[in-house]
């Protein structure tokens, strides 16, 4: 398991965790998990975040 479906599955259990049944807690779920899932490949390399910064590694 690498550190996207980690970061994924831990913003799915915080989600259910926060906010537990209805709409309003699908909502959170989705948006913790597409959180998790973002920092999950940041954490692994496959997304570069240095153009939204302004700041460039070279």
């Amino acid at each position: 398991m690498n550190s996207t479906h980690l970061g994924l599955l831990t913003g799915l259990a915080l989600g259910l965790a926060a906010a537990f049944g209805g709409f309003g807690a699908f909502v959170v779920v989705l948006a913790l998990g597409a959180l998790g899932l973002l920092v999950g490949r940041v954490v692994d390399g496959k997304l570069d975040l240095s153009q939204l910064t302004g700041r460039d590694r070279g």
